[in-house]
């Protein structure tokens, strides 16, 4: 058989192969593979000349050792390939924080396909019965971390870097891969379903080592399917040398794949299959194995013998440290041996910020071995619970602890969480909001949340720098930031009864340097926070910077400021629990503020309305040029306020006092600029507020 040059890859796999029965992938989507792909060798030949050479030399050293590769001499002396997996899940607190019992699935799955244990290799076409391989490769999730501290093998880190699935995402975290196969798992795989590369490329790379995978494609439960569980095993392939059956072709199906071999003597030289013809057969063979987990065939059972013998010389290798990995002295560091003890009490709720009326569900990710657990739910129904995964509702707003006690039989630990679950007004105060920060101390749940996943400080209130007043929030921006990701979040605000709303803010910013790209994003979601639609965008590049580059650390003058605004909303955005959010996208640029964050909107009545009291406001004339009166009906002996605030949200005018006056309260607006106005009118059972139209 004709030997195929292996490439120096960055490779994505879209899919690979799945089980026929049940898949839930269908041929027309299609595939797109970066394996041996011409622009990517270009770039790696060119950039990095040694590094090229030196994956060319791991190549044929790698090659050379598979061709002389005896297996049962490897596996003299009882040799058992045990292989540490860590998996890192990245999240957004959105489905991709997948459960462990979907990672134990995935494990599962993998050591039946690898131990010829799975099921269906006995409907395997009779051609190929013969050839299907015990390959002998046990994968056990880690029990002990690096630094020799009990884990159930899952780590999770929340980023927004989930929906990237790059390079970038892995380098979030990272255990030794000497002593651990590590497998990162996120909303997205940049833009493929799972991708690793060949231990020879990976040989010069340790921080590029491991393999990513999309999470509805681990194992066969929870987000994932039966007909998608079988990336892990092809992705695996990969990971320990072996190419697609069709060869070093970026598709299969191709004549010119007949040119060119996997490199192993039993799969038959093969175009390669997008689909389960278990009859194709191409290149002159036979018959095509199609049914073999290196192909795209939807109806993976198979390894080859040969393909095991491959993979066992490059386990065995030192290549890429593959060899480091199953040896007793790792095996008994990583605990994949021991017997499961209890070890930590974990808890994590699905959504940790609600409504109040809303439903939490809460899970046990304890580890390891527990057998009987007690929750306790302050202000929640059910107040307490046994479940591995209760329901609670909360039905009024306030910030909650959550407390979860374990026990294995014998010992008993316990998590607790104080402030854990934040319950939100169902209906917010009525609007405008006009938030300047004056007169507190921290931005405090639950009037502004502040997310802060990287544990790096987060938005915070200063008093270094405002546009109104002297406080204004402040996130400490850094080139050791860069690509991390803040966020700010208000409470509930009820908008309804508003024909349209205007969302202003001011900001001020400085990049570090020119090519500095930062990002600053507000959304809003119609439904407490549980889903966010982005409404206005500023980038570093373009429109975020106010103030020229500065390496020192940027305080803004009061000239450094700019406004930025949204206004296209439409009705299904007036819901009685509207949220806004300020996200963060740092490039390593300077320090951002915001202040005077303001909602105004256009109520459905624009002259008389109801004051919370059964009171009604006329405001007349309105439209105005140069003054209006206002008055109440029936007349009150209550104290009011009057503030009125521009479209900008700055405060033009303010009055306190009795309105018993039956001429009501009278205010001059000759010097306020055209456009629409806020009047607020406050009391003690409340306040309304009303649309004023200055024209000149």
């Amino acid at each position: 058989m004709v030997m195929r040059t292996a490439s120096l890859l960055l490779f994505l796999l879209t899919v690979g192969s799945a089980s026929a029965q049940s898949s839930s992938i269908h041929p027309s989507e299609g595939f797109t593979c970066k394996n041996h792909d011409p622009v990517e060798m270009e770039r790696f030949r060119t950039t990095d000349p040694q590094g090229w050479q030196r994956a060319i030399d791991a190549r044929e050293e790698l090659d050379a050792r598979t061709a002389a590769f005896d297996q049962e001499q490897a596996r003299g002396g009882g040799v058992s390939y045990i292989i540490p997996v860590v998996f890192h899940i990245i999240h957004d607190d959105g489905p991709e924080n997948i459960s462990d019992e979907q990672v134990r699935d995935a494990i599962r799955v993998l050591n039946n396909d690898y131990n010829k244990l799975n099921a269906d290799w006995v409907t395997v076409r009779p051609e190929f019965l013969d050839l299907v391989a015990d390959v002998g490769i046990e994968f056990r999730l880690a029990q002990r971390d690096p630094q020799g501290n009990c884990t159930n093998g899952i780590t999770r880190t929340r980023s927004d870097l989930t929906y990237e699935g790059d390079y970038g995402m892995t380098q979030l975290i990272q255990w030794p891969r000497n002593r651990y196969m590590n497998i990162w798992v996120g909303a997205s795989a940049n833009g493929a379903a799972g991708y690793t590369n060949y231990p020879w490329v990976l040989d010069g790379s340790p921080e590029s080592d491991g393999i990513v995978v999309k999470h509805d494609y681990v194992g066969s439960i929870g987000t994932s399917s039966n007909g998608s569980s079988r990336v892990l095993t092809h992705e695996v392939g990969h990971w320990l040398n072996l190419p697609h059956c069709w060869g070093n072709s970026n598709e299969p199906g191709m004549e010119e794949n007949c040119s060119m071999d996997d490199g192993v003597a039993d799969t038959p030289l093969t175009q390669g299959w997008t689909s389960c013809i278990l009859s194709g057969a191409t290149c002159g063979s036979p018959l095509d194995n199609v049914e073999n987990y290196m192909e795209y065939s939807y109806c993976a059972k198979m390894f080859t013998i040969g393909q095991g013998t491959r993979m066992i010389a490059a386990l065995t290798s030192s290549i890429a440290q593959r060899s480091s990995l199953w040896q007793p002295a790792n095996v008994a560091f990583t605990g994949v041996l021991e017997e499961p003890i209890l070890c930590q009490a974990r808890l994590r709720a699905t959504d940790r910020e609600i409504c109040a009326g809303s439903t939490v569900t809460f899970l046990d990710e304890s580890f390891n071995n527990v057998i009987a657990r007690n929750w306790e739910f302050p202000g929640g129904e059910p107040s307490t619970s046994t479940d591995q995964q209760p329901q609670v509702t909360y039905s009024q707003p306030g910030v909650y602890p959550v407390t979860l006690t374990v026990s294995d039989g014998s010992i008993a630990l316990t998590a607790e969480e104080e402030a854990y679950i934040v319950v939100l007004p169902d209906t917010g105060p009525s609007w405008p909001l006009v938030d300047s920060f004056e007169g507190i101390s921290a931005l405090t749940s639950p009037e502004w949340t502040v997310d802060d996943p990287d544990g790096n400080g987060g938005f915070t209130l200063t008093g270094a720098a405002a546009y109104t007043g002297s406080n204004a929030i402040r996130l400490a921006n850094s080139g050791a930031l860069a690509g991390s990701v803040d966020a700010v979040v208000s409470s509930t605000l009820d908008a309804t009864g508003l024909s349209s709303m205007t969302i202003g803010f001011r900001y001020a910013f400085a990049r570090r340097q020119s090519w500095n790209d930062d990002v600053l994003r507000m959304y809003v979601s119609t439904n407490c926070g549980a889903t966010w639609s982005p409404r206005k965008t500023l980038r570093g590049s373009i429109d975020l910077a106010t103030a020229p580059n500065q390496t020192s650390v940027f305080v803004p003058t009061s000239a450094q400021w700019a406004y930025a605004e949204a206004s296209s909303f439409g009705p299904s955005t007036f819901v009685p629990n509207l949220r806004i959010k300020f996200e963060f996208t740092s490039d390593g640029g300077n320090h951002l503020y915001i202040d005077d964050i303001n909602v105004d909107g256009v109520p459905l009545t624009t002259d008389i309305t109801s004051v919370q009291g059964g009171q009604a406001v006329l405001i007349t004339p309105n439209p105005t040029s140069d003054r209006i009166r206002v008055s109440l009906d029936p007349k009150s002996t209550w104290p009011h306020t009057i503030t009125l605030f521009d479209a900008q949200g700055s405060l033009v005018r303010s009055w306190s006092g009795l309105m018993s006056n039956g001429d009501g309260v009278e205010l001059d607006l000759s010097d306020c600029a055209p456009g629409i106005h806020q009047l607020i009118i406050t009391h003690r059972e409340g306040r309304s507020a009303h649309r004023v139209l200055v024209e000149r």
